[in-house]
């Protein structure tokens, strides 16, 4: 049997070879699914229908595949969080919806993907070398956002910490909730995030933008108390 880590000449014939996508949303299934022992060459193939020297008209090797992971994993997770703080928001309470919504279902995160590498950054201090980073890279976006909307530099960091550990909680302890209860949970999310309730119309806008009707955010507003008068942020501006 052939070393999944050496590279043989591939075979140059007319059947279908797959693509270079293909390939890798294959390999993320089976990491999602069963770990990074899953994803070898063979096996792979398989999964496919595809002959396995197919795979080295776009990979290197299975180190190579396994790297194409972790930059896949860095785009849809890190780099959009990231992008989600810096996004146009009149409030705190609004920039801290936009990043919210990065994790929804809808959202580009993958937390069963973000959740896999972990796992995998256990076994690996390669990995571990790339998670950490990633981790300081987010709780520092999401401090710089809250530092724009005028709070203190120890306060914006514990509320950044707040955010993220949540959400990192909610990954790690594989949380199921329906869209409603997700719903209905988040003004008082923000609330606690922030200082301050989103409005009504933050509300409204931030489940326009998901596909759900009025009905739906009006009804979370008066479940988490949106129309309650909104308190001082310590800090904000």
């Amino acid at each position: 049997m052939h070393d999944e880590g050496a590279t043989p000449r591939p075979e140059k014939t007319s059947g279908w070879r797959g693509s270079r996508e293909l390939w890798l949303e294959a390999a993320r299934e089976a990491f999602i699914e069963s770990g990074v022992e899953a994803v070898k060459i063979q096996p792979l193939a398989s999964r496919l229908g595809i002959a396995r020297t197919s795979f080295y008209w776009f990979f290197k090797d299975r180190a190579a595949l396994l790297e194409a992971l972790l930059e896949i994993w860095d785009e849809d997770n890190t780099r959009s969080l990231i992008a989600a703080t810096q996004s146009y928001a009149e409030t705190i309470q609004e920039a801290v919806l936009n990043l919210i919504g990065v994790f929804l279902d809808d959202g580009p995160f993958g937390a069963r993907f973000d959740l896999a590498v972990r796992g995998w950054a256990h076994q690996s201090e390669k990995v571990a070398a790339r998670v950490n980073p990633a981790d300081a890279a987010r709780l520092d976006a999401i401090r710089a956002m809250f530092l724009r909307f005028g709070y203190e530099a120890t306060e914006a960091d514990v509320r950044a910490r707040t955010v993220y550990l949540v959400q990192i909680g909610y990954i790690s302890m594989q949380v199921i909730e329906t869209t409603e209860t997700r719903m209905a949970r988040i003004p008082d999310y923000v609330k606690t995030f922030t200082g301050a309730t989103p409005t009504g119309a933050e509300m409204r806008r931030f489940a326009a933008a998901r596909g759900m009707g009025d009905d739906t955010a009006q009804e979370d507003g008066s479940q988490s108390s949106t129309d309650r008068a909104r308190p001082e942020v310590s800090g904000a501006a």
